[in-house]
């Protein structure tokens, strides 16, 4: 008889809240994307970039109801891949979870780099490899705690970009109000071609990027192995999560293009610089800098988290070295945690020495890792429902992620996620003939 999941998956410590598991959804999803790249989608749709945001967040919206009703029945930290090796076959849970985790250390990888070029906006004689070795090490330290003591250190993480947020929000409303150096009206959101600039099909681009905007969201239920009453915490954490980041990126984009005419933002200066500098704050450029080392260093924590959890799982299943599912006396799998530290020192080093091979292909994989990723879950929720009512909404939501995926093949920035993404599937599928053939 098969061991049941949440028995394999056993052992961890079920100490977080749903505010710490929103907290650590928002970590993974609010990074220094919204500070400095929200003009990638700007200049995409134009003030209509508004409207891809609220499409964005329909299908995320789609993803985390079917990923709760998941959870709900089956708590792991492995989640959705482990619900693929569950409902679908051992074939489909080793693909998407070493997908996951290779877009996770890509992501992690990026980050502490982009954390050594922060700091050396106030100590630029420092090397970039001290910054590099000694975030890690702190980020690894802070991984190994008791995972109620993690969650507590990402939450104050998570609240400096989330005051940021409410700043920018608050600054954003001033300025139509004619507070601050230069009053706005509502002209940006109609000149310089009108509010759909590049048309529908300039909106449909910039879905996704808002879609990569909210990934990350699906963190909340990879804690679902160390929640307190999962069933209950883990779907509200998904709710509320996704509601928090949709209600910040569609007003701050909303205050964006209301303040900074689209065909300018984010090309002389991140957007959240330029309303501080508006609203007459000194040192406008030395407090994002800070905001963004923040938020970088809390999308690292929350990386390193779920990637160690997805490890464990891994581990469990039987399908990566038994000892990386190992858990210390405080239930902290600290093998996996240690593994997931050590790619991020390997991702970093690749993305520094090969910056310019390398890190567009490691890029594109890590964009075609989260759509596929999230295309499991519908899938994996069709098996889960087998023999009861079909999901017609994850239905179209699989088909919408699938459009997307066809979008990106046509737009330039991210062709490289096809380039990259297919070897990546053969590959890890070539892998995974020959591991089964050697425990055959």
């Amino acid at each position: 008889m098969t061991e049941p999941i949440e028995d394999r998956e056993a052992g961890l410590e079920r100490a977080l809240s749903s505010r710490l598991l929103i907290t650590l959804a928002l970590g993974q999803s609010i990074g220094t994307g919204l500070f400095l790249g929200s003009g990638i989608s700007v200049r995409m749709a134009g003030p209509g970039v508004v409207i891809s945001y609220i499409v964005g967040a329909g299908i995320t919206f789609l993803v985390i109801r079917a990923l709760s009703e998941m959870t709900a029945a089956h708590p792991v930290a492995g989640s959705f891949g482990a619900y693929a090796e569950l409902f679908l076959n051992p074939f489909a849970g080793w693909v998407t979870r070493y997908t996951y985790c290779m877009a996770q250390l890509i992501a992690v990888g990026s980050q502490i780099l982009a954390v050594s070029i922060y700091c050396r906006y106030w100590l630029p004689g420092v090397p970039a490899w001290v910054w590099i070795a000694g975030f890690s090490i702190i980020l690894i330290l802070i991984n190994a705690l008791q995972v109620g003591n993690f969650g507590e250190l990402e939450f104050w993480f998570s609240l400096v970009k989330i005051l940021a947020i409410i700043l920018f929000l608050i600054f954003g409303f001033a300025l139509f109000a004619g507070v601050g150096i230069a009053r706005h009206s509502l002209e940006n959101y109609t000149a310089f071609g009108g509010f759909l600039p590049n048309g529908w099909a300039g909106v449909w681009s910039a879905v996704t990027v808002a879609l990569f905007s909210y990934y990350g969201l699906e963190a909340a239920a990879l804690g679902s192995g160390e929640a307190k009453e999962p069933g209950q915490t883990v779907p509200r954490a998904l709710r509320c999560s996704l509601g928090t980041v949709a209600l910040f990126y569609t007003v701050s984009l909303t205050i964006l293009v209301g303040v900074v005419p689209w065909n300018t933002a984010g090309i002389d200066e991140s957007p959240f610089v330029r309303v501080y500098r508006l609203m007459g704050i000194p040192a406008a450029a030395a407090v994002m800098n800070f905001v963004v080392l923040t938020a970088a260093l809390s999308s690292l924590n929350s990386n390193l988290y779920v990637t160690a959890r997805m490890i464990f799982s891994l581990a469990r299943s039987g399908q990566a070295p038994a000892g990386l599912g190992r858990l210390r006396s405080h239930g902290v799998p600290l093998n996996a945690v240690l593994a997931s530290g050590g790619g991020l020192v390997i991702a970093a080093g690749l993305q520094h020495h090969f910056a310019d091979i390398a890190y567009v292909y490691m890029l594109g994989a890590a964009l075609f890792g989260a759509i596929f990723c999230w295309a499991m879950i519908f899938i994996a929720h069709f098996g889960f429902r087998r023999g009861g009512p079909f999901p017609k909404d994850s239905l179209i939501g699989l088909l919408l992620l699938l459009s997307v995926l066809v979008t990106m093949a046509f737009i330039p920035e991210m062709r490289n996620a096809w380039v990259a993404g297919i070897p990546w599937l053969a590959f890890i599928s070539l892998i995974y003939l020959v591991f089964k053939r050697k425990s055959a």
